[in-house]
């Protein structure tokens, strides 16, 4: 993002304004949740050597730390700055209360009209029996599953009771097709979590496995960092303007936080 001579925040045009007729969605901005309480648990987990995370509530209803809701209205700030013809005319958020509460947050603090929707289809990935558990503490329990994981890699792995990364890309594609249908010439917000963003990397630019996994490898999606695809004609291939940015917390003294999964992610 930009800032023109009046001190507004103007997204690249990239020939938007021409897209009133188009097939489908013309910008995606893809956002990963503020800080939560269940990242903060995972990480002191880990650093403790404990085999369980000790969350207060089950995935779904897991809350934004005062981080990520400082991270939120911080993400909401810099989407007000933008310019009204440029702002997102729909927001979708996964269902999950961390998402909502970041939805919800920025849109607020953005003084932005449109009303946050939701989607089960960008909720985060399903462990299964996993849920909750350190990688140590999958190891110790679930040596089986633990070697299966390595055999498989990050993509293929199914923990029983769970879903793969592929299972989560396949909901992904419906979404994507009704954004076509459903959000024509629009602008869309999409408030979700790091391994969907990924995931729509994955699909948007037709990554490989082995380009998705190394991606995963080497780079852990920020909290509240915004991703952002255009698509002028609202059809055809989406082209990535930037990935993983946060430089709106830094620029607002703003923690920014990295909360990263499983490295360890190619099959062995």
């Amino acid at each position: 993002m930009a800032k023109n001579a009046d001190g507004v925040v103007a997204l690249k045009e990239d020939g938007l304004t021409d897209a009133v007729q188009a097939a489908g969605a013309v910008e995606l901005l893809l956002i990963r949740h503020g800080e939560s309480e269940g990242n903060v648990a995972a990480t002191a987990a880990r650093l403790a050597g404990a085999e369980v995370i000790e969350v207060p509530a089950r995935d779904a209803d897991v809350n934004l730390s005062s981080t990520g809701q400082k991270q939120a209205k911080a993400l909401g700030t810099a989407l007000g700055r933008v310019e009204k013809e440029f702002r997102s005319d729909a927001v979708v958020s996964s269902p999950y209360a961390r998402a909502v509460q970041t939805a919800e947050i920025t849109v607020l603090t953005a003084g932005w009209p449109p009303m946050v929707r939701t989607d089960e289809r960008l909720r985060d990935r399903e462990l299964g029996i996993l849920d909750r558990l350190t990688k140590l503490g999958v190891d110790r329990r679930f040596p089986e599953e633990a070697e299966r994981r390595l055999w498989l890699g990050k993509l293929y792995y199914r923990p029983p009771g769970g879903e793969s990364w592929a299972d989560v890309a396949l909901r992904l594609r419906s979404v994507l097709d009704e954004l076509n249908s459903r959000d024509r010439g629009q602008r869309v917000l999409l408030v979700c979590h790091d391994a969907v963003i990924m995931l729509f990397r994955y699909i948007l630019e037709g990554l490989s496995e082995e380009e998705l996994l190394d991606l995963a490898a080497s780079t852990t999606i920020l909290n509240a960092s915004i991703t952002r695809y255009v698509r002028p004609s609202g059809a055809g291939p989406w082209t990535l303007d930037s990935f993983n940015v946060a430089d709106h917390l830094t620029e607002q003294g703003v923690e920014v936080t990295e909360h990263a999964g499983e490295t360890n992610v190619h099959p062995r």
